[in-house]
């Protein structure tokens, strides 16, 4: 079958059409027929070498997809998919090739009214932000989250969410363009970080009360600065480190506001972990895309050998919402 490999550690150049063997589906799983793949800054962190997948994982990258079920692995029968279900699926790697073994436990419906292709744009934002900003940090009505990269693939799904659950929603973006995108999703306080200071910002829009939660895939340089803007109670959920892994934490600051830093990552769950968060997601956030109330954001497509111009345009931070690889026909 075609697919994308990693000849080694290095630039999008190293991102190489190749022909592998099909993956057979094993105990557990389905094989997917893949119309379109998501790309996330995780695959690049792979691509670079940063980003190894979980033992076992497929080598490719590709942590998302939308397809057609074609086989049903051993102890799937029962499991309610059936040959030509058109799905999505989250993934831990495989994702960029023409057919993916998926465990049955990650597999999700098409909503209503989302194209096949598009889906694919839907299960890794999904499950990240249901999972950090909910099971993770609990956010409420009523309280103020704060979205570091409120135009990224996250960002926007997390705005949309963070909405749904009667939060207000205050973002960082570098350009007034991403920002504008923001506030179409619903962000309320909108901040550039480029020109603005955004724990000053979020302060003055909380009359000094601060962020309830922070979502951020920053890391190291913005971790005393969001200590700092928690309020008392507050969570800070740290799921990326574009900014660096080592930083220094003040642990009177957090003492003194009963605060919590959390760190979480998606892929290297074992399978029943993903499986409750995929069956959370399926519960709560497809009925709102199927209302309407939730929709995705996709920047561009290109075609599955053209996965090194995909990552480029990721590395340039130039996009707002979702950037796909189209495999086949939808």
């Amino acid at each position: 079958m075609n697919a994308v490999t990693i000849t080694g550690p290095g630039e999008a150049d190293v991102l190489v059409p190749a022909q592998v063997d099909r993956p057979q589906p094993g105990q557990g799983e389905v094989l997917v027929e893949v119309v379109a793949a998501g790309v996330n800054r995780a695959d690049v962190m792979q691509r670079k070498g940063f980003y190894p997948p979980p033992s076992g994982a497929s080598e490719l990258p590709g942590l998302e997809v939308s397809g057609r079920v074609v086989e049903l692995g051993p102890g799937c029968e029962e499991a309610g998919w059936s040959v030509g279900d058109e799905v999505c699926a989250l993934l831990a790697g495989g994702g960029y090739a023409e057919h993916v073994a998926v465990p049955v436990g990650q597999l999700l419906p098409v909503p209503a009214g989302v194209p096949l292709a598009d889906a694919a744009a839907l299960p890794e934002v999904a499950c990240t932000v249901w999972s950090n900003l909910v099971m993770e940090a609990g956010l409420g009505e009523g309280e103020t989250v704060l979205i570091h990269g409120g135009s990224s693939g996250i960002g926007t799904m997390a705005i949309q969410v963070a909405k749904a659950l009667g939060a207000t929603v205050a973002v960082t973006a570098s350009t007034q363009e991403k920002l504008a995108a923001c506030r179409e999703l619903g962000a309320d306080v909108l901040v550039n970080y480029r020109t603005q200071d955004f724990v000053d910002e979020v302060r003055e829009a909380t009359d000094g009360r601060g962020a309830d939660v922070i979502l951020d895939v920053v890391g190291a340089k913005y971790l005393e600065r969001n200590v700092d803007l928690l309020a008392t109670d507050g969570r800070l959920v740290v799921i990326g480190l574009q900014g660096g892994r080592r930083g220094e934490l003040d642990l009177g600051a957090l003492l003194a506001k009963r605060a919590r830093v959390i760190a979480t990552s998606l892929r290297s769950r074992p399978v029943e972990g993903k499986a409750q968060i995929v069956a959370a997601v399926r519960e709560h956030i497809w009925p709102l895309v199927e209302q309407g109330r939730i929709r995705t954001v996709i920047q561009s497509r290109h075609p599955l050998a053209e996965a090194a111009r995909a990552h480029e345009e990721m590395e340039a931070s130039a996009h707002v919402g979702k950037i796909l690889l189209e495999v086949a026909p939808g």
